[in-house]
């Protein structure tokens, strides 16, 4: 598969629940490449967060998990920056023990 564009895009800005909810959907005939993302923490106590990178089809499980009960610091932020892959299809889920965390991610998809 050869991608002809590649595009910037704004993959998910979102408050975490304490339920597993999908930031983020890969569109059909569409890859797309999770470069960074923010999980800012409002509160001033420390919150676990989980973050879940799914095969399509699949479920947000310890055997897809990016990020798993980590913690973000009161009054904090955690940051990311790389490159995962994610294929048509995939989801990008997230999860916090308790409410006070806000996520922002960005990349790129390819079609």
């Amino acid at each position: 598969m050869t991608f002809d564009v590649i595009t910037p895009v704004k993959l998910g800005q979102a408050a975490i629940t304490t339920g597993v909810t999908t930031l983020y959907t890969v569109p059909a005939l569409t890859r797309t490449l999770l470069k960074e993302f923010s999980i800012a923490n409002t509160t001033g106590a420390n919150i676990n967060v989980r973050l879940f990178l799914v095969p399509a089809s699949g479920t947000a499980g310890t055997s897809n998990a990016f990020l798993y009960d980590v913690p973000v610091l009161a009054a904090n932020a955690l940051q990311y920056n790389g490159v995962e892959v994610l294929n048509a299809g995939d989801t990008i889920q997230i999860q916090a023990v308790s409410t006070g965390l806000t996520i922002i991610a960005s990349g790129a998809e390819a079609t």
